[in-house]
């Protein structure tokens, strides 16, 4: 299949969800989502990727254990509701050949799957509304705040009161996954990728005319990271308690429960957390570099002052402040150190952030030489496919100790696109038989789909500067290998798998229907209060469809439990509708790179 079908198929549009579905974006519940239109030939599998579609949506990722499956096919079985382990796993700080797993896969499951809602009922657009792209304003499944412009018709304005106890307004931003916390670590790095892959492949957003919504749904969490961060060493990483959201199913609409909020500072820092909220608003400054340059400047100014915060008080939030081990536990700080600061080189080009990533720490944080899988928690692999456009493009300003650093993260970046393709001798054997990199059982398709775009990434790098290969041991791979790599991830998630089934809602004639998801899941008229669990524990169709949503997707034999409450699988989350959105726009068409994003 040619280059050019693949734009077909994958990008056809990106729409805003809105907030109240416990989205992307708060207020109105809603984020932005990748949602693609089913094909015309009937299969399952992708035939070209123009008729896909981008749409922003954030989702609120679950922390639950799943016991072991006896039945999978029994929909009576009982899956524990109240959170035990949010998903350090699912960042993971393992290495491309020892993933961490904290549990063998299920058995082989036969999967029902319940009737897709009356479209008639429940229409699934084929474009947003007119109105919708003058707003400035998302209204995704995932977002909050007031939403204007929503064409959303099962979300509407929520969290509206969020920040007042602190005179702040964080109204904003997104719904973590599928219930209504505002998680300030995962949030930041749904805005960080969802900015590389403007910066990237803006021109392919454009093409599909959907640029504009994706800077909106971008700038909607960086306005709420900016109030998040009322003065100078003080960032608000948390809206919610988990605990007293968790205790509900409902529409966010409808939320009256205490919305306390959570900061790091310099009594309890948070450097992760600090760091990659920087990284989030350099990179966002330099997709506002142009079109509001004032806008630009405010996110500059404050990203600076955030990496200065996260590296002059070093300490893990997860030692800060326990309680958030819970749900988004971190295992270090050194990577998004690492990250930021190869951000704020790009958005600066202050050599004193080269410096500090490739000489200064590279040795200490970078584990050169050792590849890891790129994650909410773990940025090393982004950090080396990032600090390597700088090795491919423009090296030239650098000193020779910064060069020397570049190359060694290139070296890296090369050993992470070795280990990911099939056919090298160092390629991970962690892998469904269908083909999926499998890295965690929890979210399962957060690392296949976040390798895929850095693939792509690394390829387009390489045809821009006319690297015409690469070697695995003795073994020479070319671009091509490094694109196919990535549609086959692509291709597996849109329905090219055992099951026959897309994992991103809306796509295809066959996906998920017990979405994860509150607003999704209760009827816009339900007066449901807190305890609308009767919803939860439906048997019966979501009501409304989380188009776009990206679900956490199957085990390791390739399976797949369509079940509401196996938030394992079936919960959506705001970052990986961040990095599919990266993946299929990357490959809208195989394509050259800019060579500088300033």
């Amino acid at each position: 299949m040619t280059e050019s079908s693949y734009l077909c198929n994958y990008l056809g549009r990106i729409f805003i969800l809105s907030l109240s579905a416990g989205g992307l974006l708060a207020g109105d519940g809603g984020g932005f989502a990748l949602s693609l239109p089913r094909r015309t030939d009937g299969r399952s599998s992708p035939s070209n990727h123009t008729d896909a579609a981008l749409s922003v949506v954030s989702f609120f990722p679950s922390k639950f254990d799943l016991p072991a499956i006896v039945s999978p096919g029994d929909r009576s079985l009982s899956f524990p509701w109240e959170p035990s382990r949010r998903r350090a796993a699912s960042g993971g700080s393992s290495s491309l050949r020892s993933p961490r797993l904290s549990s063998p896969p299920p058995s082989s499951p036969s999967v029902t799957l319940g009737k897709s809602p009356d479209r008639a009922r429940f229409p699934f657009p084929a474009r947003p509304a007119p109105s919708r792209r003058s707003t400035g304003r998302p209204s995704g499944s995932r977002s909050t705040g007031k939403l204007q412009g929503n064409t959303i018709t099962w979300r509407g304005d929520s969290a509206l009161k969020d920040g007042q106890e602190a005179g702040l307004d964080l109204s904003k931003g997104l719904y973590d996954a599928g219930d209504h916390v505002k998680f300030g670590l995962p949030m930041a790095f749904t805005a960080t990728v969802l900015s590389w892959a403007i910066l990237e492949y803006g021109d392919q957003m454009n093409a599909a005319k959907q640029l504009a919504p994706a800077q909106d749904a971008l700038k909607w969490i960086t306005d709420y990271l900016v109030n998040a961060h009322p003065k100078d060493n003080v960032l608000y990483i948390q809206v919610g308690d988990a605990k007293t959201d968790h205790a509900c199913w409902e529409r966010p609409e409808d939320m009256t429960e205490e919305r306390p909020l959570t900061q790091v500072n310099t009594s309890s820092p948070g450097t992760e957390v600090a760091a990659e909220t920087a990284a989030a608003l350099a990179s966002a400054s330099l997709v506002f570099k142009t079109t509001d340059p004032t806008y630009s400047d405010l996110l500059l100014q404050h990203a600076k002052k955030l990496f200065t915060f996260a590296d002059s008080y070093r300490a893990s939030y997860s030692i800060s402040i326990p309680k958030v081990q819970q749900f988004y536990n971190s295992t270090g700080y050194e990577d998004e150190l690492l990250w930021a600061a190869a951000w704020l080189y790009h958005a600066t080009q202050d050599q004193t952030y080269l410096s500090y990533a490739t000489i200064k720490n590279g040795q200490s944080f970078a584990q050169w030489g050792d590849p890891s899988w790129f994650s909410w928690d773990n940025k090393l692999a982004g950090t080396q496919v990032l600090l390597s456009r700088i090795a491919f493009f423009s090296s030239d300003k650098a000193s020779d100790g910064e060069k020397s650093g570049l190359q060694n993260y290139k070296k890296t970046a090369e050993a992470v696109m070795c280990g990911l393709l099939p056919d090298s001798p160092t390629a991970t054997t962690d892998r469904t038989d269908g083909g999926l990199v499998w890295i965690s059982e929890w979210n399962a398709l957060q690392h296949p789909v976040a390798s895929a775009f850095l693939a792509v990434l690394y390829s387009d790098y390489m045809l821009t500067s006319g690297t015409p290969s690469m070697y695995c041991n003795d073994k020479e791979f070319s671009p091509t290998d490094l694109r196919n790599f990535a549609v086959s991830q692509a291709d597996y998630v849109l329905g090219d798998n055992p099951m026959k089934l897309s994992y991103l809602v809306g796509y295809g004639d066959k996906y998920p229907v017990q979405v994860h998801h509150r607003g999704a899941s209760i009827p816009v008229d339900a007066n449901t209060g807190c305890k609308g669990f009767q919803w939860l524990e439906s048997k019966g169709s979501n009501p409304n469809i989380a188009s776009g949503a990206l679900v956490g997707g199957p085990f390791k034999n390739d399976s797949f439990i369509d079940y509401r409450n196996n938030s394992m699988q079936n919960e959506p989350t705001t970052y990986n509708s961040a990095v599919v959105v990266a993946l299929l726009s990357g490959l809208v068409t195989t394509s050259s790179v800019v060579k500088s994003f300033s």
